[in-house]
């Protein structure tokens, strides 16, 4: 090596990754246009609509806001040379057509864009297979899917099977587990071509689900799907749940190479039946869903940083700040959630306030925390049975009346075992109740019946002009 090979290069010059975004079901483009504008380093966002008059729309948009192809002279190398014109490129470019045919047109790897956002009306089932092969190893996926009615609830299986692969839950925690079901779509489209998903934020909202996750290839995290995929038993009674996953994982570290080999195995089923083991009710199976961690940390937390930094920035700051900490804050290993409202209710006695009951679980060793996705709601790795448990503590001091009950019922099997042990509802510093700072994690409507509403009746508005 030469002299001049050796001394160290400081002539090199920095320049920041700008990245694509492809918006594939546009409307009017408004959020591509914000994307455009507000977002640094932003190279162009493609903005895709099959709608003609949605099209239309977004070009006018487009102009309106100063995004489209700009014409501008640059003057020549004389004073008397003509003008040549310099042609800008468009920063948000408009494209009519089919979605799928869009993303599959990018999905060779050098095509490929940073960004895909999918907000469809209703299911973004249909467009997760093209989404998945038309992102870059490293780039951002964000999925919206407003179907609550089929994937929170089970009045629509076979829809909720046909779309996602997975059958939704009959519990309150159904929210929760709608957010699993999308993942395991992601997780599962994307295993198909040898690449797998890493969700950095996954939230309920309102009455759809959002999802952001980053979509990478490589061979030993797609073998690593398996045990992040799960089938549940759940109770129809008290709602306990038992998981099973679908594989189990042994990885072995050769040295010196650090090269990683893993190895999967079939997933060991729970020791259940088709009775549940705390009150005898039928067990019902939902899933399979995504069971791994449903929020990075790491990010969320740069996240929640940022909105701080610059709160005045954003309009829903209040907002984006609690539901960030909520799910900074969630248990990421623990599926599901669990509400001593409900808990209580199955036992026909006084809830205990939310602080005894999350102090008890942590008096006993076990971790708790809250979950964005419903108010008044715990996780905790402790087990249902640990949890009635504590309930049934808490009657002793609370008695409740048992002379009217039913043998077959649920509270009546509940009440018949006696606690492991007592539990301690002396407050522990550590109580998630407890909060230093005041956010509003929880948000209320904004107005009064504030939803979907009932789908308009024009015979009965009809009827209401003419007198």
């Amino acid at each position: 090596m030469t002299e001049e090979q050796k001394q160290p290069v400081n002539n090199l010059e920095y320049k920041e990754q700008k990245f694509v975004i492809l918006e594939a079901l546009s409307a009017t483009g408004l959020r591509s246009i914000r994307y455009a504008k507000e977002i640094p380093l932003v190279s162009y966002v493609i903005a895709n609509d099959l709608s003609p008059a949605a099209a239309a729309a977004m070009r006018r948009n487009v102009e309106l806001n100063g995004l489209g192809e700009q014409v501008e002279s640059v003057p020549g190398p004389s004073d008397n040379s003509a003008a040549k014109p310099k042609v800008k490129p468009a920063k948000v470019k408009v494209n009519e057509g089919d979605a799928c045919s869009l993303m599959y047109n990018h999905r060779v790897e050098r095509e490929r864009v940073d960004v895909v956002d999918l907000d469809p009306y209703g299911t973004a089932a249909p467009f997760v297979d093209a989404a998945v092969q038309c992102v870059k190893d490293g780039g951002l996926l964000c999925v919206t899917c407003t179907d609550l009615s089929v994937l929170a609830t089970v009045n629509y299986p076979e829809k909720c099977y046909s779309n996602y692969g997975g059958v939704p839950v009959r519990a309150e925690y159904c929210h929760e587990a709608a957010l699993r079901l999308v993942l395991h779509t992601l997780s599962t489209a994307a295993a198909r071509y040898g690449r797998y998903i890493h969700p950095l934020l996954s939230l309920s909202i309102d009455f759809y689900v959002r999802l952001w996750v980053r979509v990478g290839t490589q061979p030993n995290e797609v073998k690593r799907a398996v045990s992040k995929t799960s089938t549940f038993y759940v109770c129809s009674g008290c709602q306990a749940f038992y998981e099973q996953p679908f594989g189990r994982l042994t990885e072995t570290v050769h040295q010196p190479s650090g090269n990683v080999n893993i190895s999967v195995k079939a997933g060991v089923g729970p020791n259940v039946s088709d009775k549940c083991p705390e009150c005898n009710s039928t067990m019902h199976i939902a899933g399979p869903m995504w069971s791994g961690a449903i929020h990075d940390v790491d990010f969320v937390s740069r996240v929640l940083e940022h909105v701080v930094a610059n709160e005045s920035k954003y309009g829903t700051a209040t907002r984006m700040k609690g539901m960030l900490t909520l799910a900074k804050e969630e248990l990421p290993d623990t599926p599901f959630y669990f509400t001593p409202s409900r808990v209580a209710g199955n036992f026909h006695c006084i809830c205990p306030p939310l602080d005894d009951v999350a102090s008890a679980l942590l008096n006993a060793d076990h971790r708790v925390s809250r979950s964005h996705a419903l108010a008044g709601s715990l996780k905790t790795d402790a087990s249902r049975e640990d949890i009635h448990d504590v309930f049934r503590s808490w009657i002793k001091k609370h008695p409740v009346k048992t002379e009217c009950l039913s043998e077959q019922s649920v509270t009546f099997r509940l009440l018949q075992k006696e606690p492991k042990k007592e539990a301690n509802f002396k407050h522990h510093s550590e109580s998630v109740t407890a909060s230093k700072v005041n956010l509003v994690r929880y948000q209320m409507n904004p107005t009064p019946n504030w939803g979907p509403a009932q789908r308009a009746n024009s015979g009965k508005r009809k009827r209401e002009q003419e007198e």
